[in-house]
Formats: C-alpha cells, sequence, structure tokens
C-alpha cells in the first residue's frame, strides 16, 4: 500500500472515494498536520501505487478493511480492540443492510439501468467508454459537476453524449487535474470500478452483521448539491432520526449549502476546519 504521510502527533486516517487519490486530501494534510497531527492519506487496493488485483472478489470490504489495520499496524496505532477513536463522515451517510434487497438491485429498481452503479456492473464495459472518452475529460466531468439529480450514463450513447465539462472552479486548478490524470491513464480505472462491482458480494458477506450499529462518536458533512444526499428518501432518514437510530453515537450533522460531492477538495478550509473541531475533542 501506497501512501502520504505529513506530521507528527495522533493518527488522522484520510480515506478517498471514486475517482480520486490520497492527492483529494492534500489540503487537509497540509492543515491538520500544522494543528499537530500525523496526517496518514494511502492509495487504497487498486489505486495508485496499491496493490490492485483484477478480480472485484478482492475488493470486499474485508479485504479493504484488512489493508487498513495492516497500514495501522504499521503506523503503531494500538488501540485494540478499537481502532477507531472517532470518525468524520463525508458526503454519503451510512445506510443499514437491507436483508431483503440486494444493494445494485435497489439502485436499478430506484433510478434504473441507467445508473451509473448499474452501467459500472459488467467489467470492461464502462472502462471502455472512459477510455473513448478521455481521462482528462472524465476526471473534469466527475469533479466539477454540479447537477443533484442522479448520475445517469445512457447505454445507448454512453458518456460520449454528455455534456462538455463546464470550466473548472477555482478549487481546482489543471496543475492537480493533470495529477489525477497521469495517475489513472498509469493504472486504469478497474481498480477503482470494483469498489462497486464487490457491492452485492459485500451485502452476502456481512449478512451476520444486519441491524449492527456504528458506535463511535460520528460527524456526518454533506453538500445539498451532491447526488448522494438527492437519493429519494436519504434526507428524511439523515434528520428524521433513522441515521440516528442506526449510528447511536452520531453528534453532529452539517449540510453545505451550494456544495456538490468532492466537498473536500471544493471547500478545503472549512472542511480542515470541521475536522480538526471534532477530533480533538478525542
Amino acid at each position: 500500500m501506497h501512501l502520504a504521510s505529513l506530521g507528527s502527533g495522533p493518527v488522522i486516517l484520510f480515506l478517498h472515494g471514486f475517482p480520486e487519490l490520497w492527492y483529494s486530501w492534500r489540503h487537509q494534510l497540509l492543515s491538520l498536520s500544522s494543528l499537530g497531527y500525523q496526517c496518514v492519506a494511502p492509495y487504497l487496493r487498486g489505486y495508485g501505487g496499491s496493490d490492485a488485483p483484477a478480480s472485484s472478489a478482492s475488493y470486499t470490504v474485508f479485504h479493504i478493511v484488512g489493508d487498513l489495520v495492516s497500514l495501522l499496524d504499521m503506523l503503531g496505532v494500538e488501540s485494540v480492540p478499537d481502532r477507531v477513536k472517532a470518525l468524520v463522515n463525508l458526503s454519503v451517510a451510512y445506510r443499514p443492510r437491507n436483508p431483503t434487497v440486494k444493494p445494485v438491485e435497489g439502485y436499478r429498481a430506484l433510478f434504473g439501468d441507467d445508473y451509473y452503479v448499474c452501467r459500472f456492473q459488467e467489467p470492461g464495459e464502462i472502462e471502455e467508454e472512459f477510455a473513448q472518452l478521455g481521462t482528462e475529460k472524465l476526471i473534469k466531468l466527475f469533479l466539477a459537476a454540479r447537477d443533484p439529480g442522479p448520475f445517469l450514463i445512457p447505454k445507448e450513447t454512453g458518456l460520449r453524449g454528455m455534456p462538455d465539462p463546464p470550466p473548472l472552479p477555482s478549487w481546482i486548478s489543471e496543475q492537480d487535474i493533470d495529477y489525477f490524470v497521469n495517475t489513472f491513464n498509469r493504472t486504469g480505472f478497474t481498480g477503482g470500478l470494483n469498489y462497486y462491482r464487490a457491492m452485492d458480494q459485500n451485502w452476502e458477506l456481512t449478512a451476520p452483521w444486519t441491524g449492527s450499529k456504528i458506535k463511535v462518536p460520528v460527524k456526518f458533512v454533506v453538500g445539498d448539491l451532491d447526488i448522494t444526499y438527492n437519493i429519494p428518501g436519504i434526507k428524511e432518514y439523515i434528520h428524521g432520526g433513522g441515521f440516528k437510530r442506526d449510528v447511536p453515537f452520531l453528534q453532529e450533522v452539517v449540510v453545505m449549502e451550494g456544495v456538490a460531492h468532492f466537498i473536500n477538495q471544493e471547500k478545503s478550509e472549512e472542511i480542515s476546519m470541521h475536522i480538526y473541531d471534532f477530533v480533538k475533542k478525542f
């Protein structure tokens, strides 16, 4: 596992999403390391210089957790059995396992076959569409997206039918884009896509944990333009008591107005302070 590490002190572990890299946390590493923390941001399995098995069967939650436990061992984080003192969760709220509906089936029922999670399932198919579009345009399309509606990739037209990405917002530069482009041109996207392809396998493997609660202190921050915040029923779940029921130590929910999915880059200073204000309690 390759990683970036900066500073010394208590460890804050930063985990990126798709299509992102450790680099997505560059601002937080600089900010929080200056406040007395060791900030560690790995390339997760399948990304950058980390191992990237070809099969989605190697991307289950157990593989990912195993990677992270090994990383914490290497860093000397010895809070056993509880490795995590607190969690700041960005953008995607925790949802409990639905014992009757597999994740991909659920997304297909809500949004149809063109929903991006559904389109990502067939190995090789979406990779070919990514290649036809080009990595630079693809990264800009993702990072600059502002539409809070469901992200659909029509099978008839694919990504080629998408409008051109808007001009880059002020919070990301062409140099930043180059970092993402150069990395994904070297590695491809299959590793990151395999997380989506493992969703239903995760559902099967985690059956014994149906009904489990998240029992560490949690702060959740999301932008109101985030596509995940606009999934039908999610706002009612977050603000109506369901989220607190499943995450009983949830301490704070922050909704940032006019902010989309890649919140740690778009509002880097604010997110750094949200993280610091929470983790300093522990």
